[in-house]
């Protein structure tokens, strides 16, 4: 079988055991002889002495030599962090198949928590509030629409604003910009910007008036300002002052220093999905990583790698919303949507190979 009969203080499993890592749980388990009960690895009872301890490589394999399953942790089910990422995924679903975006007690009485405790554990969970979160899902709604040529009247009814006075109150924190000039491409819209050099190649920085709204990666300065110029091609590019300089070299120290950060306001638009995603690699700390899958585990979408993944290819800002530090599940550094080698310059920058 496999197992190791006495694990090690060097045996990785036996340290997750002790960091009681949630990643670890469904990998194997491990069995207290003195009282012959298996627990998962981030089960939060009390730890056993490695002398008493077994590991096995399935819960199957525990109840084969004699042990019976915790009843703390439950390791035959669903670990306490997947049950809790279920709720949020299925109150999340809730939000956004709602027309208009249910109450927070609509919310809490389907999960079977108060409003207290549901409130808490959405926003741990997503990095977001449910009313945010509902208000994220409708402005993306409200942009697909817009891009796809409704009218402005009805891409808003048919985001779920019940009037359109309810929605100009959010317009300008939804879209950065009046959703006519959003659909005319940024017309009359202000975007400074300035292209230069960092140690990783060509580098673009913009900034609407809300926060900057860009941070571009490359080989050729040319092709970072094209693709920016697509995304808004009515908008008005206006090359930065002085005093965008100052903010544009803030940057690039951040890009030669990742761990410094950059408390500058930052204008992110997003669906909630990506939202909810980036908000989680801004808690990633600095010289840490994390894979797609803990990152869906984290917002509350366990079978979401995939998607989470897409949304760290959609980030726009590159560096201030981390998604060099998330790699796949083997460790693997995976794609990158400014490279490959930047993605490893950048971990190596904040000391993780």
């Amino acid at each position: 079988m496999n197992r190791a009969p006495i694990p090690t203080e060097s045996d990785p499993r036996w340290q997750q055991v002790l960091a009681r890592d949630a990643a670890a749980d469904g990998h194997f388990v491990y069995a207290v002889r003195s009282t012959g009960i298996y627990c998962r690895p981030s089960c939060p009872s009390r730890r056993a002495k490695p002398g008493n301890v077994t590991l096995y490589a399935s819960a199957a394999q525990a109840e084969a030599a004699g042990f019976r399953p915790c009843r703390r942790c439950n390791p035959r089910g669903a670990s306490p962090a997947q049950a809790n990422a279920a709720l949020i995924a299925a109150a999340c679903r809730q939000i956004e198949d709602a027309e208009t975006p249910p109450s927070l007690q609509a919310l809490a009485d389907a999960a079977g928590l108060s409003p207290f405790h549901f409130h808490r554990r959405f926003k741990a969970a997503t990095g977001l509030t449910p009313r945010a979160y509902a208000a994220a899902h409708r402005a993306g709604r409200l942009r697909s629409r817009l891009d796809q040529g409704d009218s402005v009247t009805g891409a808003i009814y048919a985001a779920g604003f019940s009037s359109n006075s309810r929605f100009y109150e959010g317009a300008d924190a939804m879209l950065g910009m009046t959703p006519s000039a959003w659909r005319k491409g940024g017309a009359g819209v202000e975007i400074r910007f300035a292209l230069g050099q960092c140690t990783l190649g060509a580098i673009l920085v913009a900034q609407s008036r809300r926060g900057i709204c860009a941070i571009a990666l490359g080989d050729d300065p040319d092709i970072l300002l094209r693709d920016f110029q697509d995304r808004f091609p009515a908008a008005e590019l206006i090359g930065g002052d002085a005093a965008f300089e100052t903010l544009v070299a803030r940057v690039v120290g951040l890009v030669e220093a990742p761990g410094i950060g950059l408390d500058l306001p930052l204008d992110i638009r997003g669906t909630a999905f990506q939202q909810r995603v980036w908000q989680a690699l801004r808690q990633i700390p600095p010289g840490s990583t994390a894979s797609y899958a803990q990152i869906a585990r984290r917002i509350g979408a366990p079978q979401a790698s995939r998607a989470v993944a897409a949304a760290c290819a959609a980030n726009e800002i590159a560096v201030a919303i981390p998604c060099h530090r998330v790699l796949r599940s083997d460790g693997a550094l995976s794609g990158y949507r400014w490279g490959v080698a930047r993605k490893r310059a950048l971990l190596d920058r904040e000391g993780k190979a």
